[in-house]
C-alpha cells in the first residue's frame, strides 16, 4: 500500500494471468521438484545436456592420423586397433571421471548459487512471482545487491542448514500470548438516550486501510457526541484509482447490527437535510480544522456547535483525527468492537481470499479462529472428501514489502542502482512530492548513507530475505508476498526468489475469471491481501507505519490465540547490523537477528498513546487469564 499522502504504484495488468506454475486443480507445486516429487540436485547452466557425439567427436580427432586414424573411414589400421584395445579401461575411466565431475559441478552450483538454477529454471516449473507481474519499468535489468557477504554467507550456511533438518523456532508465538483473549464485543451497559445532537456524514480517504481506521474513529466520535452516524463515504482519490464504496467492500447491514446498542447508524440522512448548505452554514469541516491525534475536548469545542445549530456536520477528508489516549474506556472498548466484530468483508471478497488460502494450504478446512472471522462461512470446520484423506496444512509466511516506487522515492535514500536511480527517484520526485523538493530546498540536507545508518530507509527485498534467512526458515518455505510493485523488479526481488524460490501472489492462485470482478479495484485487491496475510502461519513486515501491517499484527493479537506470530524487524537495529555487511560472521548475524525479532514478540499491553488497532491487548479490547 502507498503513503496515504502520496500516489500509489499503478498495479499493471498480469499478461500471463494464469501461470503453469498452478496446476489444474490449483494445487502449489514447489519450485523445484522433479516430477517424481523428488527435488533436483543441480542443473548444468551453461545450456544443453552433456552428450557424446560420435561424429563430432571423431571429426573434432580427425587430423591425428597417428592414434585416431579410425575416425577417417570405416578402416583402423592394426596398429591402432591393438593401441585402443590395450588402452580402452583408461578411455573408459576418464570419461567416467569426467562425467563425474560434471555432477558434482552441477551439485555444488545448486546449492552455493541457486540464483542461477533459479532464474535459468523453466517457468513452468516455478510458481515465484513473474517478472511482467512485479516490476517498476520493463526495461531488463541486472539483479541489484546490496549485501554480497551476507548473501554469500546465507547460502552456505542454508546448504549445510538443508542437510541437518535444522527448523526454526519462528512458527510459534510466545507462550505468554495464550494468555489474552478477545472480549471487545461484551453487551455495554444502557447508556443514556441516543440522536439528540443530529447527523454525522464521513468522507474517509486515502486506501483500504486508512479508510478502515477512519470509519471506526467515526464511530467512536458519533457515540461522544450523541449522533447518529451516516454510514461512510469513501473519497475517490487519483492516486489510489477506486471508486469502491462502503457497501463493496464492508457488510453494511452486519456493521449496523453489529454496533446498534452503542450508536444509532442509517444510510441517509433524512430529507429535511438534503438541501442544507453545508458550507454556507458552517458544517462542512475538514481535516485542516481539527487537530491530528485530536482529544475529546477539541471535538466538543470543533464539532458539537454546528452540530447542534445545524443538525447536521460533514467531516471531510476524515482519517487519523483522534487519539488514542486519553480517551474514555468506552470509546477505546468501541473502536476494538468496530475494528475487530463488526467490519466484514463481504461475500465476493471472503470467497476470493477463501480461494487463495485454501489453495496454498491445499486444504478447505479452517486452522484457527482467524480463518472464521476473516471469511466467515467461505470455510470450513471439518475438510470436505476432495481434502478428507490428505494429510497435514502446507504452512505459508506472508511477507508485506513497502518497497514501492512512491515509498522508496519519497524516503530519499539510496539502493545501490548508482546514477540511474538518482535520477530515476528524482524525477519521480519532482512530478509527484513537489512539496517534498520545495521543503529540501529549505533545510539542511541528510546525506543517503546517514539516513541509512539511522534506520530511516525502507527495508529492501535482500535486508528481507537476509532477517528470513538469519531466522533459519528453510528454503522451500512458501512466501506469500502482498503489496503493489516491487521498485526495480525482479532485479530487486533476486536475491529474496534465489533463497527463497516459492514466492507467491494472489494471482499465482486465482485464475483471470476469479480475479476480473477486482480488476481496476485497488482497495478491494488490498483486501485479499489483508486476508492473506491475517490467516498466514507467520506474518513479516518491513515497516511498521505501515497502515496495512499495523491491522494485521493487531488481528493476529486479537484472535490468533496465541498462535498467530508477527515478524517486527527494528530498522533502527538491523541497519546497525547491515553496516557490518563486510566483516561480520553469519552466526553472529543471526544471533544478533533472532534477538532483534524475539524483542519485537515479547508480549506487552498496550502503550500509553500506542494505536489500539495494532496493540488490542488492553482491558477495553481483550481479557487477560491468569
Amino acid at each position: 500500500m502507498g503513503k496515504q499522502d502520496s500516489p500509489k504504484s499503478p498495479r499493471p495488468d498480469n499478461p500471463n494471468p494464469n501461470p503453469a506454475s498452478v496446476s489444474k486443480d490449483y494445487q502449489f507445486r514447489p519450485a523445484e521438484l522433479q516430477k517424481n516429487g523428488e527435488p533436483f540436485l543441480g542443473r548444468r547452466l551453461s545450456g544443453g545436456e552433456y552428450k557424446w557425439n560420435r561424429d563430432t567427436l571423431c571429426h573434432s580427432l580427425k587430423n591425428d592420423s597417428g592414434k585416431f586414424g579410425a575416425c577417417k573411414g570405416g578402416h583402423a589400421g592394426k596398429r591402432n586397433t591393438l593401441w585402443l584395445r590395450k588402452n580402452v579401461g583408461t578411455i573408459l575411466l576418464t570419461l567416467g571421471l569426467m562425467g563425474f565431475l560434471f555432477l558434482l559441478d552441477s551439485i555444488m552450483v545448486s546449492i552455493f548459487n541457486p540464483s542461477a538454477v533459479h532464474n535459468n529454471s523453466a517457468p513452468s516449473e516455478s510458481v515465484v512471482t513473474k517478472e511482467s507481474k512485479i516490476i517498476y519499468d520493463a526495461e531488463e535489468k541486472a539483479p541489484v545487491r546490496m549485501y554480497d557477504h551476507l548473501l554469500n554467507l546465507a547460502y552456505s550456511a542454508r546448504a549445510e542448514r538443508e542437510f541437518k533438518q535444522h527448523p526454526t523456532t519462528f512458527w510459534q508465538e510466545p507462550p505468554q500470548a495464550s494468555q489474552w483473549k478477545p472480549c471487545a464485543d461484551r453487551k455495554s451497559a444502557k447508556g443514556q438516550p441516543r440522536n439528540t445532537t443530529g447527523f454525522i456524514l464521513v468522507s474517509a480517504n486515502g486506501g483500504l486501510n486508512q479508510q478502515r481506521v477512519a470509519v471506526c474513529n467515526a464511530v467512536a466520535v458519533a457515540t461522544l457526541l450523541n449522533a447518529t452516524l451516516v454510514i461512510p463515504k469513501f473519497l475517490f482519490s487519483n492516486v489510489w484509482n477506486d471508486p469502491s464504496q462502503f457497501g463493496d467492500i464492508y457488510q453494511e447491514e452486519h456493521f449496523m447490527n453489529s454496533l446498534k446498542d452503542e450508536v444509532d447508524i442509517v444510510k441517509e440522512t433524512p430529507p429535511h437535510l438534503h438541501s442544507v448548505d453545508l458550507e454556507a452554514t458552517g458544517s462542512l469541516i475538514t481535516d485542516a480544522d481539527i487537530p491530528k491525534e485530536a482529544t475529546v475536548l477539541d471535538y466538543l469545542k470543533i464539532v458539537l456547535p454546528p452540530l447542534l445549530k445545524n443538525g447536521v456536520v460533514h467531516l471531510l477528508g476524515f482519517g487519523n483525527r483522534l487519539g488514542f489516549d486519553p480517551l474514555p474506556s468506552e470509546l477505546q472498548k468501541l473502536r476494538c468492537k468496530c475494528n475487530f466484530h463488526a467490519l466484514k468483508f463481504v461475500p465476493k471478497i471472503q470467497e476470493a481470499g477463501s480461494l487463495i488460502i485454501k489453495r496454498i494450504r491445499k486444504t478447505d478446512v479452517s486452522t484457527n479462529l482467524l480463518d472464521k472471522q476473516v471469511l466467515g462461512n467461505f470455510i470450513s470446520d471439518t475438510p470436505s472428501e476432495k481434502h478428507s484423506s490428505k494429510g497435514s496444512p502446507l504452512k505459508y509466511l506472508a511477507l508485506h514489502l513497502r518497497f514501492e516506487i512512491d515509498m522508496v522515492a519519497y524516503s530519499l535514500c539510496e539502493f545501490g542502482g548508482g546514477e540511474k536511480e538518482r535520477k530515476e527517484l528524482q524525477s519521480y520526485r519532482e512530478i509527484h512530492f513537489p512539496l517534498l523538493i520545495e521543503r529540501l530546498k529549505l533545510s539542511k540536507p541528510v546525506s543517503p548513507e546517514e539516513l541509512r545508518r539511522t534506520g530511516k530507509c525502507p527495508l529492501t527485498p535482500e535486508e528481507a530475505a537476509l532477517v528470513l534467512a538469519g531466522l533459519s526458515f528453510k528454503r522451500d518455505t512458501i512466501i506469500y508476498l502482498a503489496g503493489s510493485q516491487i521498485y526495480g523488479g525482479q532485479s530487486r526481488l533476486q536475491p529474496l526468489t534465489s533463497l527463497y524460490p516459492n514466492v507467491v501472489t494472489k494471482e499465482d492462485f486465482l485464475t483471470p475469471n476469479e480475479l476480473a470482478p477486482f480488476k481496476n479495484y485497488s482497495s478491494q485487491l488490498a483486501a485479499l491481501d489483508f486476508i492473506a496475510c491475517a490467516t498466514a502461519d507467520v506474518f513479516a513486515m518491513t515497516d511498521s507505519g505501515s497502515q496495512l501491517s499495523s491491522l494485521v499484527s493487531g488481528f493476529r493479537t486479537y484472535f490468533g490465540g496465541g498462535h498467530s506470530p508477527t515478524l517486527r524487524p527494528s530498522k533502527n537495529r538491523l541497519a546497525t547490523i547491515m553496516l557490518e555487511n563486510g566483516t561480520i560472521s553469519w552466526n553472529r548475524f543471526e544471533e544478533r537477528v533472532r534477538k532483534m525479532i524475539e524483542e519485537g514478540q515479547r508480549v506487552r499491553s498496550r502503550s500509553y498513546g500506542r494505536s489500539i488497532y495494532r496493540q488490542p491487548r488492553c482491558k477495553e479490547c481483550m481479557c487477560k487469564s491468569h
